[in-house]
């Protein structure tokens, strides 16, 4: 067996470490004698959405959002729309997770329309939303705690058709309001948690693995375990701190 996984904008995407997913998911999938391809895509160079099995879209500034509006409108966007109704694996974190819903409006009333793949929005705030933080996937993701690190300013709402893909117990998530973190749908985990979020979350790394396998392949053989000692002994440190 083998996946396809593509790293879209790493160059302009990586805030906090988060292609440290990529290097988790290869490691993850290699140790079971799984091949691993990766490649990158950027500002002007093609995307073949049929060729990929996950798309990792990692987290950067406003400004840098703002880069990439030109290049998801000469039609990537669209081809990362179409993916996402395939059922294509897709792991977003923080601006990577906002680029794909539906517009960005900041909190002094300026609108960046995105690329709609999702049924959510996010207004920005004055105040930043930053910290460790805790929260619990739902049973359709994993149903496992979630240890991370969470730094914006905007405020996601999710739109009816859209699952959060975890409640909150420690920090803000979405918005600080309602409890809920991070979006599921279809099969794109969205989340707010840099840090990287994969290294120490091994169970819900290896759902979105199992996932991903599990669309291209039809139903497979659960993954075969590995020796977690160092990942869950980090994951529980932070799960510690977070629970006093």
């Amino acid at each position: 067996m083998e996946l396809n996984i593509c790293h879209l904008y790493p160059d302009i995407l990586n805030l906090y470490g988060d292609r440290g997913n990529i290097i988790t998911m290869k490691r993850r999938l290699e140790s079971r004698g799984i091949s691993v391809n990766v490649d990158e895509c950027s500002i002007g160079q093609p995307l073949d959405v049929d060729k990929y099995d996950i798309f990792f879209i990692g987290g950067g500034q406003d400004f840098e959002q703002e880069v990439l509006l030109r290049d998801l409108a000469s039609g990537k966007g669209k081809d990362i729309c179409t993916a996402v109704e395939e059922e294509k694996v897709f792991l977003a974190i923080c601006g990577g997770y906002q680029m794909l819903g539906q517009y960005y409006k900041t909190w002094d009333g300026v609108q960046l329309d995105f690329i709609g793949a999702i049924n959510v929005h996010t207004i920005g705030a004055k105040e930043r939303m930053i910290g460790n933080y805790m929260y619990r996937t739902t049973p359709e993701s994993s149903g496992s705690i979630v240890v991370g690190f969470e730094n914006h300013s905007g405020k996601t709402y999710l739109g009816e058709d859209v699952a959060p893909l975890g409640m909150m117990i420690k920090g803000y998530g979405n918005n600080g309001e309602d409890q809920t973190e991070g979006a599921r749908y279809n099969n794109v985990f969205a989340t707010y948690s840099h840090g990287s979020l994969l290294p120490k979350n091994p169970v819900l790394c290896d759902f979105i693995l199992q996932t991903a396998l599990d669309r291209r392949y039809g139903k497979t053989e659960p993954l075969v375990p590995l020796n977690d000692t160092l990942e869950l002994n980090a994951h529980n440190y932070m799960e510690q701190r977070l629970s006093k």
